[in-house]
């Protein structure tokens, strides 16, 4: 069944992981679904890591969880910077509490744990976060990807096929009828 009546908020920020944005969006879009950048502010070109660009449509203010089927967070270092705005972290609950399907690659984590939505919830990251991850009262699984409840979460690039597809599964079984 065609997704295109469904928008999937992405955060971006500044060194993004290039594939950990780019590759979950372009699968979606593949589906059909709308997917809509957030930043901090709106209109920003913000640079990955590896050079490759993502313009923010809307800023992190402008963003209303209401709009929105899903929420994508990538890797690299943007998560650092990203879990520093209040609103990031409200939109995060909010869709966390809708049910919403939340994915998150590689450092996103951080945003998670700064949303402080991860106690009593099975997740995976980059190795290198799981002591934080833990920390926030995670159960780290060292899988390619770990579906828990809304929660979609992978490890790193070579993870990323199916991370999308677990997306993309998320949105189909939730899809309002």
């Amino acid at each position: 069944m065609p997704l295109d009546h469904m928008n999937v908020l992405s955060l971006v920020d500044d060194e993004f992981e290039d594939l950990e944005l780019w590759y979950p969006v372009y699968r979606l879009r593949e589906e059909g679904v709308n997917v809509v950048f957030a930043g901090p502010e709106k209109g920003k070109k913000h640079i990955g890591k590896y050079g490759v660009p993502a313009v923010a449509d809307l800023s992190y203010d402008e963003a209303r969880s209401a709009d929105f089927d899903g929420l994508l967070v990538p890797g690299g270092w943007a998560p650092d910077k990203i879990r520093r705005y209040p609103k990031v972290l409200q939109l995060v609950r909010e869709m966390d509490e809708a049910g919403k399907p939340i994915g998150q690659i590689c450092h996103a984590g951080w945003v998670l744990i700064s949303a402080k939505i991860l106690e009593g919830r099975k997740v995976t990251s980059t190795p290198g976060i799981r002591d934080d991850m833990e920390n926030a009262g995670a159960e780290w699984l060292d899988e390619p990807v770990v579906v828990d409840g809304n929660l979609i979460s992978a490890r790193r690039p070579p993870d990323l096929p199916p991370y999308g597809k677990a997306f993309v599964d998320a949105l189909k079984s939730g899809q309002r009828q």
